[in-house]
């Protein structure tokens, strides 16, 4: 095997430009192999024609926030909603407002593994960032959440619930815990639900219906859609905060791409929020990983608990014990992309994260590389 050092930037683009320019599989970026529902194709090649190029209002196309409302009920009301470019502008909004609002020294929390931008904003910002440990149930380390929390001054904390790179869905008991928690030791929580519609079973409950000064909310229909590379996502914010987060907006993300929120918005309006759309790609992505799980499994990788989203993250077998020398090898020898556990946790060595949401053929066929290399690799250990 080879000995790698760790390239500057991030591991994602990284193995995907393997890919880009040397062909293979790319398990690596959470980019979904299903195309976007043909109805909503349809709208926008209807909506090219309009004169709906030019910039949407600040806080989003006024169609798509009459929207918003009716994909979570009891939740936010339409004017608590700023439409954001992707999920990636909604969080980094939010993280900006709330290090301004804060006068002293604060430390950044996440859960592990925690997802790269959130790991990735404080150091940019400048801030602590501590990784946290659940365990399998995170009520029975409350006490020493509530220690961390006091003893390094945290003062924002992510969460995703199904999360990435770990599909750990959080349950309802856990989360309304740490809204509670939020009030009580006064720190504020982001939650990410870009995930929310890709579950495998048992749909994730998420506190949209308690947006309070302490709580906001992240989406996208990057992932729900399959069109990530429109770039449409939003956010929810209590009426106290929405003021200073629309004029930092301005000066940032200032808008959207109009003609795509106005497609999303008549498509969901046409077709019932997506609701059949969203049924198909649920199957497709737990298809995927009951089948690569199943065949990593049986060459000696650990899979934890997955419950939803888009990918698998496993620990490796035995015989290997570094992800990005892994990855490196897998990609040389098979062309297959994945990538190392390092760029999510600092704990994540032995670790690689799969992306699961791809046709079922081109699952089948990656698994099929990947057991011949970790099974050759067997071989020229023993």
């Amino acid at each position: 095997m080879s000995c790698s050092r760790r390239p500057e930037g991030s591991l994602i683009s990284y193995l995907s430009d393997k890919v880009k320019a040397g062909g293979g599989i790319n398990l690596a970026q959470g980019i979904p192999g299903f195309p976007p529902p043909p109805e909503l194709i349809d709208i926008l090649e209807e909506l090219a024609d309009r004169p709906v190029h030019q910039y949407a209002p600040g806080s989003g196309d006024n169609d798509l926030r009459d929207i918003l409302p009716t994909l979570f009920p009891n939740g936010p009301a339409r004017d608590q909603f700023i439409v954001t470019n992707g999920a990636t502008e909604a969080i980094t909004l939010i993280y900006m407002y709330l290090s301004r609002r804060e006068a002293r020294p604060f430390a950044v929390l996440s859960f592990e593994p925690p997802y790269e931008s959130y790991r990735n904003l404080p150091q940019i910002f400048g801030h602590p960032f501590i990784s946290f440990d659940t365990g399998e149930d995170f009520l029975s380390r409350e006490a020493l959440f509530r220690r961390t929390i006091r003893n390094a001054s945290v003062k924002i904390v992510f969460v995703a619930s199904p999360g990435n790179p770990l599909g750990r869905v959080w349950r309802r008991a856990e989360l309304e815990r740490l809204v509670e928690l939020s009030e009580e030791q006064g720190f504020s929580l982001i939650v990410d639900g870009v995930y929310r519609e890709i579950y495998f079973d048992r749909k994730p409950w998420l506190p949209t219906d308690r947006i309070s000064p302490r709580l906001f909310y992240a989406d996208s229909f990057s992932k729900t859609l399959s069109i990530t590379g429109w770039r449409v996502g939003f956010l929810a914010a209590h009426p106290s905060h929405l003021a200073a987060l629309r004029s930092i907006h301005d000066y940032t993300g200032l808008s959207s791409p109009s003609v795509l929120q106005k497609a999303i918005a008549r498509y969901l309006a046409a077709h019932d929020n997506g609701k059949n759309y969203l049924a198909t790609a649920r199957r497709g992505v737990k298809n995927s990983f009951t089948m690569l799980q199943t065949a990593l499994t049986k060459i000696g990788f650990r899979i934890p608990a997955t419950a939803g989203g888009y990918f698998i993250w496993a620990e490796l077998p035995e015989q290997f014990d570094d992800g990005l020398v892994f990855a490196e090898d897998l990609y040389a020898q098979e062309k297959v992309a994945v990538v190392p556990g390092i760029h999510f946790s600092d704990s994540g060595k032995r670790f690689v994260r799969f992306n699961i949401a791809r046709p079922i053929a081109e699952i089948e066929e990656a698994a099929h590389r990947i057991t011949r290399f970790v099974q050759a690799g067997r071989r020229s250990k023993g």
